[in-house]
Parts: C-alpha cells; sequence; structure tokens
C-alpha cells in the first residue's frame, strides 16, 4: 500500500467519523506520520545463527508473528570464521546401527530440531567431525527448506525497553529503521574475543587475526595464553613447525572425558600434551594473566647477566623477541601500564630457572568470547551472570534475562546455567533448551500448557524405559532438563524436559497443577566422583549400588509435594534437585541400554511400588482369570486391563487389530501403546 495514499483517505475518512472516535484515530494517524520506519511483530529474534533458526522454527510451526533479525549475509555467519583452523569439534556420528530418529539425536550435535526426518547435517557432511564450512550451508538450508522469516544485512546498534503500558523492546539499526516488539529473543552467541589487560597486552597477537599459515610460525618460539580449545587448536596447527609451543592460563587443563564437560579440552586438539609429557620442547605453565607483563627485548640480553649486544632483541626473522616477566618486577618508575617498556626496566632479581627465561617471537592470545552487551542500553541490559567471569549474562532457570521480562536469552549466551556442568552452549544442548523456552512463551503469552501424554500407571515404568533409552533432550541436557511425571490415582501425566532449576515455578511455567499425589522427576546424571575415570574399578555392575555409579546414568527423584525455592537453594552440593522423599539410581551400564530385567526394570518396578503404593506387576491373561476367581481384590493390572477386556492388548499392531475387528471400544485412547 502507497503510504501517501493511505495517510490521505485515513484524512479524510475522518470527517465522517463519530466524535468519540477521533482522539483515537488522530493518535494512529501522529504514530504512523512520525514512524513510517518501525516494523511491529509480537516475537524479534536477534541473531540467525543455530539458536535463532531454532527458535524461527519453533515460532513458525506455532504460526506467530516473527522476524528474525541478521546482520550478515546469511545464516550461522560465526562459522564462517571460528574456528580458525576450520574444523569442528562437535559429533556428526551418522551409523549408531539405528533407525531411530530420537535416540540418532544423541550422536548428532550439529543438527536442528524439526519435522523433517531428512533435515539433518549429513546431508552437508559425513565426516565424524565435521569441515566448519558445513554448518553454515546447512543452516542456510535448514532456513530455506522451513521457510524462515530472517531479514539479513540488518545491524541492530541499539536495543530499547520502554515500559508505557505493556513492555516492550525496540531495535534500532544502521539504517534509522525500527523493529519493535512484546518478545526479543537474544540468540547473538559470544563473539567479542575475550581480553584481560595486563602490561604489554596490546604486543600480544588475537586468535581472531593471528595467521592460521603453520609456516609463518616456521622456527619461531610461541606463547600462547589460555588452555582451552581454541588454544590447543592453534597449538596444533603449528606444532609441527614451531621451534617450541607454551601454554599459559591461570587453571591447568580439563579434559572432557574426565569432567564430563563438552566444552572443556576434547582429545582431537590434545597432540601438545604428547610433546609435554614426553618432554619434546613443549609445555603448560599456570599463573593469572593480571600478573604478568609482555616486555620487548630491548636490544639487551637479562639484565641479571649483565650481557648486551648487537640484535640480541631481534627473532628469527627479524621480528622483535618478547619476554614474559612478572608486572611487580618491574622498575615502577619506568611506568608499567603500556607495551612501551621494555627489558630494561625489569628489576634485576629472577630466580636463575624462571621458567620464562628464553624469549618467544610471538604472543597468542586464546582466551574464548564474551556476550556483547554494548547494544543494550540501561532499559534493556541484561546482568552480567557470575559464572564464566561476568561474559555471559545472566538468566532465570526459564532463560529469561534477569531484571528484563519479556528479554529471553538462546543459545551460547544463555550457558550460564549450566556452564562447565552440562551442554547448554553447544547446538547439541541448546536446541532442547530453545524448545523449552518456546513452551514456556506458549503457555505465558497464549494459555498454551506444556504438552503433556496422559498414560495409565501400569505402563509407566516401560514409558520411562522408553525414555531413558531413546530419549535425547535429557540425554544432552543432563542434569538441567528432566520429564515430569504427574501421578493422578489410575493415571499420570507426563511432561518432557522441563528446567529442573525452575521446578519451584512449574504451575506458572507448565499450566499444570501438581496433583496431591506428587511428582516423579525423571533425570541423567554423571555420578560425582571424577578422579579416575580410565582407572580400574571405574563402573559399577551392581545394581544396588547403582548410587555410586560414576557415568551418565537416569535418576528419579519421588516428591510428594513441589519444591520450594528454598529448598532448590538448599539443595546438596552437587545435586541437580533438592533431597526428595525417594529416590532411586538405575545403575549405569557400559552400553546405555537400560533394559536388563534384573539389573534394570525390577528395581525399577519396585521403586515405582513404593511411591505409588499399588503393584505395578504384569500378568498373563491366565493368571488374571485365577486371581479373579480367587482374590477379592485382584492386582491393579488385571482389574483394569485383564476384566474390562483390554488384557491381551500389549501392543499398538495388537491394539489397532483389536480395534478393527471390533474386540474393543474406540473410546480407551488412553491405553494406547504404540
Amino acid at each position: 500500500m502507497n503510504t501517501r495514499w493511505a495517510r490521505d483517505t485515513l484524512c479524510c475518512q475522518l470527517m465522517f467519523m463519530p466524535s468519540s472516535l477521533l482522539p483515537i484515530l488522530l493518535s494512529l494517524l501522529i504514530g504512523w506520520v512520525h514512524s513510517p520506519n518501525t516494523l511491529h511483530h509480537d516475537y524479534c529474534v536477534l541473531g540467525a545463527g543455530p539458536a535463532g533458526l531454532q527458535m524461527g522454527y519453533f515460532l513458525s510451526k506455532s504460526q506467530r508473528d516473527y522476524i528474525i533479525l541478521e546482520r550478515n549475509s546469511g545464516p550461522g555467519s560465526f562459522f564462517n570464521i571460528y574456528p580458525r583452523h576450520r574444523k569442528l569439534i562437535s559429533i556428526n556420528k551418522i551409523y549408531t546401527g539405528s533407525r531411530n530418529r530420537e535416540f540418532n539425536l544423541r550422536h548428532d550435535w550439529n543438527s536442528l530440531l524439526s519435522d523433517r526426518p531428512g533435515l539433518l547435517l549429513q546431508r552437508i557432511s559425513t565426516q565424524m567431525y565435521p569441515e566448519a564450512d558445513a554448518l553454515p550451508r546447512y543452516l542456510s538450508l535448514y532456513s530455506r527448506e522451513l521457510g524462515l522469516k530472517v531479514r539479513y544485512g540488518v545491524d541492530i546498534g541499539r536495543v530499547s525497553a520502554s515500559n508505557t503500558g505493556v513492555r516492550s523492546y525496540t531495535l534500532s539499526d544502521q539504517l534509522g529503521r525500527q523493529y519493535s516488539c512484546r518478545v526479543l529473543l537474544v540468540s547473538t552467541g559470544l563473539w567479542v574475543p575475550h581480553q584481560v589487560q595486563f602490561v604489554g597486552s596490546d604486543l600480544v597477537e588475537g586468535y581472531e587475526s593471528a595467521s592460521v599459515d603453520p609456516w609463518d610460525y616456521l622456527n619461531q618460539a610461541v606463547l600462547i595464553l589460555g588452555k582451552g580449545n581454541s588454544a590447543f587448536e592453534t597449538a596444533q596447527n603449528i606444532l609441527g613447525h614451531a621451534s617450541s609451543v607454551h601454554l599459559y592460563s591461570p587453571s591447568p587443563v580439563r579434559l572432557a572425558w574426565q569432567t564430563h564437560y563438552v566444552g572443556d579440552l576434547r582429545a582431537v586438539n590434545n597432540e601438545l600434551l604428547d610433546t609435554y609429557q614426553l618432554k619434546s620442547l613443549d609445555g603448560l605453565a599456570d599463573g593469572r594473566l593480571e600478573d604478568i607483563a609482555i616486555v620487548r627485548g630491548g636490544g639487551a640480553d637479562r639484565k641479571r647477566t649483565g650481557r648486551t649486544g648487537k640484535g640480541r632483541g631481534k627473532g628469527r626473522q627479524g621480528r622483535e623477541q618478547l619476554h614474559l616477566t612478572l608486572a611487580e618486577l618491574l622498575d615502577s618508575s619506568k611506568g608499567n601500564k603500556t607495551s612501551e617498556v621494555t627489558r630494561e626496566t625489569e628489576s634485576s632479581y629472577l630466580n636463575d630457572n624462571f621458567p620464562f627465561r628464553q624469549p618467544y617471537d610471538r604472543v597468542l592470545r586464546c582466551l574464548g568470547f564474551q556476550f556483547n552487551f554494548s547494544i543494550f542500553d540501561s532499559s534493556a541490559r541484561p546482568s552480567p551472570s557470575a559464572e564464566a567471569k561476568g561474559r555471559l549474562p545472566r538468566v532465570t532457570a526459564w532463560y529469561e534475562g534477569q531484571g528484563t521480562p519479556g528479554l529471553f536469552v538462546l543459545g551460547t549466551a544463555a550457558h550460564s546455567r549450566d556452564y562447565r556442568s552440562s551442554a547448554g552452549g553447544f547446538i547439541h544442548g541448546f536446541r532442547y533448551t530453545v524448545r523449552a523456552v518456546h513452551r514456556v512463551l506458549e503457555q505465558r503469552y497464549h494459555g498454551n500448557a506444556w504438552p503433556s501424554t496422559s498414560i495409565s500407571i501400569n505402563q509407566l515404568s516401560s514409558w520411562l524405559l522408553r525414555r531413558v533409552n531413546e530419549a535425547s533432550g535429557p540425554y544432552q541436557m543432563f542434569g538441567v532438563l528432566g520429564d515430569i511425571v504427574l501421578l493422578q490415582g489410575p493415571h499420570c501425566e507426563y511432561l518432557e524436559e522441563f528446567p529442573l532449576q525452575a521446578l519451584p515455578k512449574f504451575t506458572t511455567l507448565s499450566g499444570h497443577q501438581v496433583p496431591k499425589q506428587g511428582l516423579l522427576v525423571l533425570v541423567l546424571e554423571y555420578g560425582l566422583n571424577h578422579t579416575d575415570t580410565l582407572g580400574a574399578g571405574r563402573s559399577q555392575t551392581e545394581w544396588t549400588q547403582g548410587w555410586k555409579s560414576r557415568f551418565l546414568h537416569p535418576v528419579l527423584y519421588f516428591y510428594s509435594k513441589l519444591p520450594t525455592e528454598r529448598d532448590m537453594k538448599r539443595r546438596p552440593a552437587g545435586w541437580a534437585l533438592p533431597r526428595p522423599d525417594a529416590v532411586h539410581h538405575i545403575i549405569e551400564d557400559f552400553l546405555t541400554k537400560w533394559d536388563a530385567p534384573m539389573s534394570h526394570i525390577q528395581p525399577l518396578r519396585r521403586f515405582l511400588e513404593h511411591c505409588l503404593q499399588t503393584d505395578l506387576r504384569a500378568f498373563f491373561a491366565e493368571s488374571c482369570f485365577r486371581f479373579s476367581l480367587t482374590n477379592r481384590r485382584p492386582p491393579p493390572f488385571c482389574s483394569r486391563g485383564y476384566l474390562r477386556k483390554q488384557g491381551l492388548i500389549r501392543n499398538g499392531h495388537l491394539w489397532r487389530h483389536a480395534q478393527n475387528t471390533g474386540l474393543r471400544p474406540a473410546s480407551h485412547s488412553s491405553w494406547d501403546c504404540s
């Protein structure tokens, strides 16, 4: 519609409107004239990375009014640059021996959720660890095939909030256009390089700009600040060309296969550990970055030797050499806050076996990334989290910004909820937390309760076993997302993948009431002992010792009433949930298949019988017939099944056959086992 024509038409119609409507229409006209570039949507998604597109899929599926805003020309632009050495460390295991889509997502760490079975990263790459370029290509395919509403080339420079009436957010781009929405979903990821200020920090090359050509480091001594995957990735790239590679940071190396945290050092990047431990010139050292100083060679050898000479400050390729020292050893009279400091300002005292007494040709900074807080003004800025040294925004257990109602943080930026404890900072984890956020939005703004399935209490054990053996959400987001079972006598309501830390707000967030019979919570957890993950006796095999399991295993919590906020805060250290009325650890399993009759199934049934105070055993029809003749009260399985002409129907195929042949009424859908 032509804007000028529309305004003229509206002005003409004002002449014939009732006088009571004139003030309202005039205010609309004034708003139209003054805000011609403002676009209004119910939901604005900031960033077209994996989390933004995943949320776009759910909003599109529920037919909501949304727009995804992306500053670059395509989705997933971060992965066009990073990782710098172009190899992902996220698993793309295609061949699992199973055709179960849900199970296979346990071993596909790159694909997003959708209702299209083939819309997976394996259409782009079949490599176990794909090339980084495969991910933007996959995200483009995902967005295109699902018809997501993405607007590219929109660089949002300012985000503000308005509290006049209903709270809303306004986003301003580089062209002065504005986007207004009542709910802002921030999925910008972490892309601002994390830097630590110290003496001479401006002499350091950043991970984001350092050369990735290993020949540029030929026969050079290189110091890398950091001990994460980006640091080891960089070290591995130059290991065969540099004369020595040293890594320095405050924390010791944390190995993912020890901590079970995928953000720690992965085995695909750890070749330097071999050359360090086998004493082949490379090494690791610990120390605070704030306490060091990087100083120029200054044309002199170390002051304590008293020797000077021509060219001693130059490296092997004419590059000025750099030295690592401690800031407190610099002569304060020379000033110690700039890179103008040289080794000539260093005090004379240093141990003669100081680990860093040899000069370096290059110093590289590989300290990871942080959230970009700068685009948010004071009305809309989420506060930094205490986790990850303030690099991440602080969010609630349902991923809403602390102090910013209506602003939700998605994807890697929301990792403060489970930093260093689960997979919420990675695609295979946050694709499920994004779905959880969407379910919260559906309940809060549209009155749609959290999806649930009504099942017979006799089928609860089978349902739980199916979930622990197939479900990918609780498997990837262990200790963070769990299944909730609302106990309602002979039946129960089963809700999947609810944020566990939000349990005190369960009724508000889910739209479901907790019944007086209580609830069960199913969660997958690692044991608390991470010390010797490869040593003898590292796993348990006796089901009575399930509580000692070290590896990933299912845990069931029973609560007679909903835990409170106080209960959550006072939970034991390392526990995902407060102390329950009863708890059951299903013993860890080497195959992660919890289907053994004696070790897994029977202990689970006995636990459920204890919590529900009922008999959950299953019987053949002959036994039910005998019980009905000899017992005043047959077991519940017989009374609810066999005696209602449902006892022989034990699977979906037989169930449908019985329906088609008229052996059972079509109305009893709650017993469907399919």
